[in-house]
């Protein structure tokens, strides 16, 4: 195992630094998302407001990025959100961030903003505005691509820099939609949290990385992780998800399961059904849009779909998408579905906050706030409204703020369907209980991708629960928060857990850094991960009254079909949760549980002290309303603690 190489780019200075730091991180922390936590943590970024120059975006490849391990081309993007306000991080495929590792950084830190809009190359060489430091960096005047669509974009810059992979933003980023999203590879996104935003505010149009470095990505071992990859290939193969459901509909083959079981969220979650799901469900995409199949670098499930709709063609919709412009709004028109994924992608905005922001905006309109609003079921509404967020106008500039926001605005606060200000996606707690103490208690707000209960819920993998029950299940989430942590930061697709346990992960990063691994020591990485994003959170403001759910959640139950009558009795589930996991009543790590994974100094630094009840303190958030905050410190305990029995 070596050291981690990284590169800082100042934009306010125009400076690039290499940074080193020791192997014992990169055995603690791994890459990519635990990477991303590691450095906010370190740096403070909860004392930092989302949209000034000083918050950070971390982009990190993990381990296993570009050594041939199945589904392992896909890097992470940390900051502190602009639309939740906690430490944040998204995940994509594609190809930027094995050519990161191919120039020979583990990872790329960007702060400070540049003088006017423009974009940064690293790895392609000098220019007349080059950084003062070493990484080859250089800044150009965005130009044309100014206000440019991501695909006009991307295109360009590969006509300008023919050996390059790109991580841009569309119109949305630049405006400062608190959702937008950073996209390379066409429809590859770091799609949720309005880490897009970010970039925006530092007026940064793309970061554009030289693609043909000459350094391999290391591997200890390569016969040994080449008969482990066959290996899991073979399990790949042999899965009926990873064989046959997503390479033949890709995601959207959820949207009849989960509509036949009532947890399809439907009209702002008020029902549990949609009548029109047959015609937005996965084998309606395939039989009328879809075009060919297409894959994540490094894939052989390959889920994901190129279609058609509208004399249009692009990448998507997943499942989430169909649901969040489908059920979610009461439309039925697959087609006009399908082209507001289109407009999101070419905007760069998140598709489940743009369509459960629309569903709030419908649901207001309904309770007569919103004169001249939009309703459910109005296709045409859904498309114009996502095209005005992305342009700025009318009521679309208000949209921009998410739903969370938007509701409080107009008096209805509870009418939004999100967890600390993030829009939860497609799947009804009320009908997987479980799925709805994942909501509460993720780290990034209402989110299915820190931990999906779809699985043990749902689909009886590896094994089914009662999907009613209240209790008896938090171990089973707490396991799966924590592989997920994992999987994010060697960087690989969840999906391969499908087919794959932890032992193959353990023994594929064996080979790679030619030091032995433990399951268990991969779980205990997770966990520090998490409990990590969980200080963050705490030195943000945020508190245990913040990990809930929407009142309509707890207190209204589901009018008709299979999960009639049901709600979520969130409480006492919080309870055996903190339990679990080694938290105290308010939801602070214990003493106990801070020693075990290294993390007391660290702790102590950003002012969270066990068994201490904690009020959350508003700051003034960017478009004047409350975000989580708290003062700055100095320092570096997360690499003191990460580092105690290392170097």
């Amino acid at each position: 195992m070596r050291p981690l190489r990284g590169l800082r780019l100042d934009l306010s200075q125009r400076t690039s630094a290499v940074e080193e730091l020791p192997a014992e991180v990169a055995r603690r922390w791994l890459g990519g998302r635990g990477l991303g936590a590691y450095v906010a943590l370190r740096e403070r970024l909860y004392a930092v407001e989302p949209l000034a120059p000083e918050n950070l975006l971390v982009f990190a490849p993990g381990p296993l990025t570009g050594t041939g391990a199945p589904a392992s081309g896909r890097y992470s993007v940390t900051g502190r959100s602009p639309l939740t306000g906690t430490v944040f991080d998204g995940n994509s495929g594609g190809m930027f961030g094995t050519a990161l590792r191919r120039l020979g950084w583990d990872y790329l830190v960007v702060t400070g903003a540049l003088d006017e809009q423009g974009y940064v190359t690293v790895g392609l060489g000098p220019s007349a505005e080059s950084f003062d430091g070493p990484g080859g960096v250089c800044v150009h005047s965005a130009g044309e691509l100014r206000g440019a669509e991501v695909p006009v974009a991307l295109a360009r810059l590969r006509e300008l820099h023919p050996a390059s992979e790109a991580a841009v933003i569309g119109p949305a980023g630049e405006r400062g939609v608190l959702f937008a999203s950073i996209v390379n590879n066409r429809g590859r996104s770091i799609g949720r949290g309005g880490l897009g935003a970010v970039m925006g505010s530092k007026r940064l149009k793309a970061l554009v990385i030289g693609g043909r470095g000459e350094h391999r990505p290391p591997v200890a071992d390569p016969e040994r992780l080449a008969f482990i990859v066959y290996e899991a290939e073979k399990l790949l193969k042999a899965n009926p998800i990873t064989s046959t459901a997503l390479p033949e509909f890709g995601t959207s083959v959820l949207v009849n399961v989960l509509d036949q079981a009532g947890a399809l969220p439907t009209r702002n979650h008020r029902e549990s059904r949609f009548e029109g799901a047959a015609a937005i469900s996965g084998e309606a995409l395939k039989r009328d849009h879809v075009k060919r199949r297409s894959a994540c670098r490094g894939c052989i499930i390959g889920c994901a779909r190129r279609t058609e709709a509208g004399g249009q063609s692009g990448e998507g919709p997943e499942y989430e998408t169909i649901w969040a412009f489908g059920a979610q709004c009461g439309v039925s028109d697959l087609t006009a579905i399908v082209q507001a994924n289109y407009a999101c992608n070419r905007a760069g905005m998140d598709t489940i906050t743009m369509g459960s922001t629309i569903a709030c905006a419908m649901e207001l309109t309904e309770v007569g706030l919103l004169p001249d609003g939009p309703r459910f079921g109005d296709a045409r509404a859904v498309l114009d409204l996502t095209e005005a967020t992305a342009a700025g106008e009318g009521l679309g500039a208000e949209l921009g703020y998410g739903s969370a926001r938007f509701a409080a605005r107009r008096g209805r606060p509870e009418l939004s369907m999100s967890v600390k200000c993030l829009e939860m996606p497609a799947y009804d707690p009320r009908g997987m209980k479980a799925q709805g103490l994942a909501y509460a208690t993720s780290n990034r707000g209402g989110c299915h991708l820190r931990a999906n209960m779809l699985g043990p819920e749902i689909l009886g993998v590896p094994k089914m629960v009662d999907r009613f029950a209240t209790l008896g299940k938090a171990g089973l989430l707490i396991n799966l928060q924590n592989l997920n942590a994992v999987l994010d930061s060697l960087s690989v697709c969840k999906f391969t857990s499908f087919a794959m346990k932890e032992d193959y992960f353990a023994r594929q990063l064996a080979a790679v850094w030619g030091e032995p691994v433990e399951p268990q020591e991969l779980l205990l990485l997770g966990e520090r991960i998490w409990n990590a994003e969980r200080l963050f959170n705490l030195a943000a403001g945020f508190t245990r009254d913040d990990d809930t759910l929407p009142d309509r959640l707890l207190h209204e139950p589901v009018p008709a079909g299979p999960s009639a009558g049901q709600v979520v009795d969130l409480p006492p589930m919080l309870d055996e949760y903190y339990i679990s996991r080694g938290w105290d009543e308010a939801g602070v790590p214990t003493t106990a549980k801070l020693e075990r994974l290294s993390l007391v100094e660290a702790a102590a630094d950003a002012g969270v002290v066990p068994g201490v009840r904690r009020h959350a303190e508003a700051a003034a958030g960017d478009g004047g309303d409350a975000v989580p905050g708290s003062g700055a410190s100095s320092g570096d305990p997360v690499a003191a603690s990460g580092q105690e029995a290392g170097s």
